[in-house]
């Protein structure tokens, strides 16, 4: 496999495996070497990637498990937390600062939430993934999946009621 071949088959999910590796490591730059490391490991092995039925669900698991790997290891420490900035055009201040609260807000949540929940939400809702293709990069039964992603929208929602209706934090 050529280098043409080989970034017509990674690029498409570029993006996807940086979201997950920034939602697991939450630091940008952390990510971003997660990301760097990932295409490195895909590229050394380039010849096995047509063995694989679906390389970007290959590629997604890969990137969840070194992005516990490194939350395991002793660096980890230096982890940093870094929030993002969402901007918007012809939005009133006020109205901005309610969504970067209430982004904000769901973040933590998220972030809250266990492991496992954290990265069925983060596959399903944010990457958009089939429930088969969570299945095998979590190495779980459907049935497992939807009752953890389930849990894991209900919790927010209970949780984002109670700040709305109540004040709570």
């Amino acid at each position: 496999m050529n280098q043409s071949d080989f970034l017509k088959v990674v690029l498409p999910f570029k993006d996807k495996v940086f979201r997950l590796a920034k939602r697991l490591l939450v630091s940008t730059e952390e990510a971003e070497d997660a990301t760097q490391e990932l295409f490195y490991k895909l590229w050394k092995s380039k010849e096995k990637i047509a063995d694989y039925n679906n390389v970007e669900a290959f590629a997604m698991t890969m990137t969840k498990n070194y992005c516990y790997d490194r939350l395991k290891s002793k660096q980890a420490s230096n982890l940093t937390l870094v929030h993002s900035n969402y901007k918007e055009k012809n939005t009133s201040l006020d109205k901005k600062l309610e969504y970067q609260d209430s982004v904000n807000q769901v973040h933590k949540l998220i972030e809250n939430l266990p492991e496992q929940q954290k990265i069925i939400i983060q596959l399903r809702d944010i990457e958009e993934y089939d429930f088969e293709e969570i299945c095998k990069m979590v190495n779980m039964k459907p049935t497992a999946v939807r009752v953890a992603l389930s849990r894991a929208r209900k919790t927010i929602r209970e949780e984002l009621i109670k700040k709305h209706n109540y004040g709570v934090s």
